[in-house]
């Protein structure tokens, strides 16, 4: 059934799970979830110029007219079918695919990686965060191998035995891990439950002799990868290659100002020196595949994020640095420190709750509230429903558990002369609060 499926999908141009968004010639993917069932959609999906529609409820083709039968591909499971569709698309890839995952900033490095060996190579890599058991084979049944020389592959799981699943329809030939941190506490059973699933993409690239790229500063990195056997092994650190921003090590960043001519001077748009490994980690793989430094470095200063991610807004008189994709106890930590070293005339948090936590979420969301109380704010803003537990270590904070209130009181408090730090997990939805300051 697969080679049949597969030129059928060669056929095709480009593939859709919405029909929303059909593009003529398309291959329609019929998927199911808890309050949808695409097989309801696919006679729609063929009318407006679907080539074929991969379902699997036999009733729509027996609904289908006699013309239309011929175009609907009937399978066991649509999902299954589509990730063995992109397993074995990507088994006709003679290039380099790397595949990524970590718990905090796999999608900058993502992006800052596709960037740097885009400098020299026709690169596809994941839109977006499209990086769960739908989007890595959407990801992959994109890619045309005749125009592509280098694949950058996101993976993000909040279970055990995920990225696993993953690494076996992508089949990276080499691999990153960002960092193990607290996040999605609740699915992975713990930090040594992420440590355990995450590590899932070091074993098959350990398994099938593949590459890994590894950050010498980070201690449980380094003990993941002793603990297996890989074919190659390229590290790469974060304590001053490029540039020092004074004592810290730190690509340059726009607010930086001195200057060390003896080391390339590189401006970015992204705030943090958490920022910083995932720069280094780009770096890293554009010198391995011999990107010039020049232009690996260039690709680092000119990358500028728009998708709520480390993203620099300038409202009137206030800064607003936009963090507000994800959050987890791990990157709340780098953002709140980073953001109280921050230099300005009036420093302001808004904090969003932190999802997946578990059993783990009130003792984590106090944390949060003493670490927020050491920076010494000038103004700290609280919404969500376990936010109230950081209450206790904020006493002069204002809190709102819904957005609805947190948007009017901000509208009603116009700030001036404000850098703002705005980060909530991705429930919360934070972004909607910029138009209000």
């Amino acid at each position: 059934m697969l080679p049949q499926l597969y030129n059928a999908f060669l056929a095709c141009q480009g593939i859709s799970t919405d029909t929303r968004q059909i593009t003529p010639g398309c291959l329609f993917v019929a998927l199911r979830g808890d309050t949808f069932n695409g097989n309801e959609f696919a006679l729609t999906a063929l009318a407006e110029g679907a080539r074929y529609a991969l379902i699997d409820d036999p009733a729509v083709a027996d609904q289908a007219l006699a013309a239309d039968r011929d175009r609907c591909l009937l399978v066991p499971d649509a999902l299954t079918a589509m990730q063995d569709l992109a397993r074995h698309h990507r088994r006709q890839f003679t290039f380099p695919v790397i595949g990524l995952t970590g718990s905090n900033g796999k999608t900058t490095t993502k992006e800052l990686m596709a960037a740097v060996l885009a400098r020299k190579y026709r690169v596809e890599a994941t839109v977006g965060n499209l990086n769960n058991h739908i989007g890595v084979p959407l990801t992959l049944l994109r890619i045309d191998p005749a125009n592509t020389q280098m694949a950058v592959i996101e993976m993000g799981a909040n279970h055990q035995r995920e990225i696993a699943m993953l690494s076996r329809i992508c089949e990276p030939t080499h691999g990153l891990i960002t960092n193990i941190g607290k996040a999605h506490l609740e699915g992975f059973g713990g930090v040594e439950g992420v440590r355990k699933g995450k590590g899932e993409l070091f074993d098959y690239l350990a398994e099938t002799g593949g590459t890994v790229f590894v950050n010498q500063q980070d201690a449980t990195l380094r003990a993941m990868v002793a603990e297996r056997q890989f074919r190659e092994v390229i590290p790469y650190w974060t304590d001053g290659q490029y540039a020092i921003e004074q004592e810290a090590p730190v690509v340059i960043f726009e607010d930086a100002t001195t200057d060390f001519a003896a080391k390339p001077r590189v401006v970015t748009h992204l705030p943090g020196l958490y920022n910083f490994a995932n720069m280094a980690a780009a770096l890293a793989v554009g010198a391995y595949f011999d990107v010039p430094q020049t232009e690996a470095l260039q690709a680092v200063a000119d990358y500028n994020p728009t998708n709520n991610r480390s993203q620099r807004i300038t409202k009137g008189t206030n800064t607003v640095w936009l963090d507000a994709y994800n959050a987890n106890p791990s990157s709340m930590a780098a953002a709140v420190q980073q953001f109280g070293q921050q230099k300005a005339k009036r420093r302001a948090v808004i904090l969003g709750d932190m999802y997946e936590l578990g059993d783990e979420s009130e003792a984590e969301h106090a944390a949060l509230g003493e670490l927020v109380a050491a920076q010494h704010f000038d103004l700290v803003i609280l919404s969500g429903h376990d936010m109230k537990y950081a209450l206790p270590a904020l006493p002069k904070a204002y809190y709102f558990p819904d957005k609805f209130s947190l948007h009017n009181w901000i509208a009603d408090n116009p700030m001036q002369d404000t850098h703002i730090l705005i980060k909530g997990s991705r429930g919360m939805k934070l972004e909607t609060v910029v138009p209000f300051i």
